[in-house]
C-alpha cells in the first residue's frame, strides 16, 4: 500500500506543521478534562498527533513530537502539582517550577514512545485499531511509572453510550473507542482509502451492551464527615483536642447505617491508646460501623497511611494500609531526594501489601455486609479498586485528603476518576474528603448527592449494598494488556512490511 498523499495544508515542507499538530493534540487532551470539561473534543484529541506521526518518517523526530505533546499535556493537566510543591512542599517558586518541569519531561516519555510506534502503523490498513491499541497499552503502563491520573476514557464519564463499555473493559475500553475515532478522522484527513474506516463498524456492538442502571435514591444512609482541616495547621494538644471534639459532634447525627471520615487530615495515630478510645467512643455514640483514616505503623515503627473500621460496640475489626503511595507526598523517589517533604512523615511512609475488605453489620437488622475502603490517589488505579470488589466489597469507600490541592481543578479531576471506578464495578461509592468534593456516586458513575466543599460539615449521603460482579471486576485489565500486546505486534508487523519492500528509511 502506498504512502498517503497529504492534503496541501499538511505539506511537511513547512517545518512548523508537525510541532503545531502535536501541540494541538496537547491542547485538546487538556480541555476535555476539568476545569474546562469540553468533552465533545475527546473523539478528536489524538487526531493531530497521529497526523504528525504519519507525516514524519523519522522515528526519532516522531518521538520528539510525542515528547513535546506529552510534556505540554501533563503540565497543562496537573498545574496543581507545582502549587503543592511550592506551598506545601515549602520549595519556593524556583525549585517548585523546576521540579514540576522535571515531572512533565518524565511523564512525556510515554507519549514519545507512543508516537514513535504509532508512526509505523499510520500508513497501513490496520492504522485505526493499531494506534488505538498502542495508546491503551501505554495508558496501562502509567501505573508503573510512579504516577497515573486521568485516562482518555475518563472524558466520557457523562456519555451514556460509551459508558456501557466500562463494566466489561474498565476505562481502557472507552479510551480505545475514543482513540479509534481519533485515528479514523486522521485517516480521512490524510486521504487514506475509505475502506480503512470499516473498522468503525465494530461500534455497532455498543447498542447491544446493557444500559446503565436507572438512577436510584439508595435505601441506606452514610454519615460522612468533612473536617475542612487546613493542611498547614500547626498542631498543639489544644488544637487537636478541639478538632476531635468538633468531629465527634458532627458524627452524632442519628439514623446512619455507616459513619465515614476521610483520609487522616491531622496527627491521628492509631497506636495512641487515648486516640483509640476516642475512635471507639465515636462508633458507640453513633451506633454504626465507623471507618476513619489514621496513621498506622509497621512492626519496625515505619508510618502507614491507613484506614480502620470500628464496629458499633467499639471493637476495631480491621485495618487497611495504603498500597499505592503518592510520589513527593508520601515517599520521595530516589532521583528527587532534594525535594522537600510535603507532609510531616513524607518520604517515610511505608506501603501496605494487601487488600482488606471490612465486615459491616447493618445497625438495625444485624445483616452482614462488606465494605472496601481505599485511600486518596488509589482511586486512580483501576485494577486495585476492582480487587476490593472482587474480594467481596458491596460498597466502595474512598477516603481522601484533597486539601493539598487548594481550590484547583484537581478536586474535580479526582472526582471524575472516582466516578469511573463506581461504573466499572457497578458499586455505590462514597467519597469522603477533608475539604471536598465529598459525594455519593451511584453504580453508573452518577453523582447522587454531595456536600458543600470547603466547609467543616457532615451530611447523610445515600448508598446501597450490591453483590453484582461485572466482567471487569472478575477479570481486571485483560483488555488493556491485550491492547498492549496487539499494538506492539502490529507495530512490529508494520516495520517488517517496510523492510520487505526494500524501503528501509529512518523509521
Amino acid at each position: 500500500m502506498s504512502d498517503p498523499t497529504p492534503a496541501p495544508f499538511l505539506d511537511r515542507r513547512y517545518g512548523w506543521v508537525n510541532p503545531a499538530l502535536a501541540l494541538l493534540s496537547s491542547a485538546l487532551l487538556i480541555v476535555i478534562f476539568p476545569p474546562f470539561g469540553a468533552t465533545w473534543f475527546a473523539p478528536l484529541a489524538l487526531t493531530p498527533l497521529l497526523m504528525a506521526c504519519a507525516l514524519e518518517p523519522n522515528w526519532t523526530k516522531r518521538a520528539l513530537l510525542g515528547w513535546l505533546a506529552g510534556v505540554v499535556f501533563w503540565c497543562g493537566l496537573c498545574p496543581w502539582i507545582q502549587f503543592v510543591l511550592e506551598v506545601h512542599g515549602d520549595m519556593g517558586p524556583f525549585l517548585s517550577w523546576f521540579g514540576f518541569l522535571l515531572f512533565g519531561l518524565y511523564k512525556g516519555l510515554a507519549t514519545a514512545l507512543f508516537a514513535a510506534l504509532a508512526g509505523l502503523c499510520m500508513n497501513r490498513w490496520w492504522t485505526i485499531p493499531a494506534t488505538a491499541a498502542l495508546w491503551i497499552g501505554i495508558e496501562r503502563l502509567h501505573v508503573y511509572t510512579g504516577f497515573t491520573w486521568l485516562q482518555l476514557g475518563n472524558a466520557a464519564t457523562t456519555m451514556p453510550l460509551p459508558m456501557r463499555i466500562a463494566p466489561f473493559t474498565g476505562v481502557y475500553g472507552i479510551s480505545f473507542a475514543l482513540a479509534m475515532l481519533s485515528a479514523a478522522v486522521a485517516v480521512v484527513l490524510l486521504r487514506r482509502p475509505r475502506r480503512e474506516l470499516a473498522w468503525l463498524l465494530t461500534f455497532a456492538v455498543l447498542i447491544f451492551l446493557p444500559r446503565a442502571p436507572r438512577p436510584a435514591t439508595g435505601s441506606r444512609q452514610a454519615l460522612v464527615v468533612q473536617p475542612n482541616v487546613d493542611p498547614e495547621m500547626r498542631w498543639t494538644r489544644d488544637t487537636l483536642d478541639l478538632t476531635e471534639h468538633k468531629l465527634a459532634l458532627l458524627s452524632k447525627q442519628p439514623g446512619a447505617d455507616l459513619i465515614v471520615w476521610p483520609e487522616v487530615p491531622a496527627p491521628f495515630y492509631i497506636d495512641d491508646a487515648r486516640y483509640q478510645n476516642y475512635l471507639k467512643q465515636v462508633a458507640r455514640d453513633g451506633q454504626a460501623p465507623f471507618l476513619s483514616g489514621v496513621v498506622g505503623y509497621t512492626p519496625d515503627r515505619m508510618p502507614l497511611n491507613s484506614a480502620v473500621m470500628v464496629a458499633p460496640d467499639g471493637n476495631i475489626v480491621g485495618r487497611y494500609d495504603k498500597i499505592y503511595l503518592v510520589p513527593f507526598g508520601e515517599f520521595i523517589p530516589p532521583l528527587f531526594s532534594w525535594v522537600n517533604r510535603i507532609t510531616q512523615e513524607s518520604g517515610d511512609f511505608s506501603a501496605g501489601n494487601r487488600v482488606v475488605v471490612f465486615p459491616v453489620n447493618d445497625p438495625r437488622t444485624g445483616e452482614a455486609h462488606k465494605a472496601g475502603g481505599f485511600i486518596c490517589y488509589e482511586s486512580a488505579v483501576p485494577n486495585l479498586v476492582r480487587e476490593f470488589t472482587n474480594s467481596g466489597a458491596e460498597v466502595l469507600l474512598n477516603l481522601s485528603n484533597d486539601g493539598y490541592f487548594g481550590h484547583s481543578a484537581a478536586h474535580e479531576q479526582h472526582l471524575l476518576i472516582a466516578r469511573m471506578r463506581a461504573a466499572e464495578n457497578r458499586r455505590w461509592l462514597i467519597r469522603a474528603t477533608n475539604d471536598g468534593i465529598t459525594v455519593s456516586i451511584d453504580p453508573a458513575g452518577r453523582i447522587a448527592a454531595r456536600l458543600k466543599p470547603f466547609e467543616q460539615t457532615a451530611g447523610m449521603l445515600p448508598f446501597d449494598y450490591s453483590n453484582e460482579q461485572t466482567p471487569y471486576t472478575r477479570y481486571g485489565d485483560w483488555f488493556a494488556w491485550s491492547c498492549l500486546g496487539v499494538g506492539l505486534a502490529l507495530s512490529a508487523g508494520s516495520l517488517l512490511v517496510v523492510k520487505s519492500r526494500g524501503s528501509v528509511d529512518s523509521r
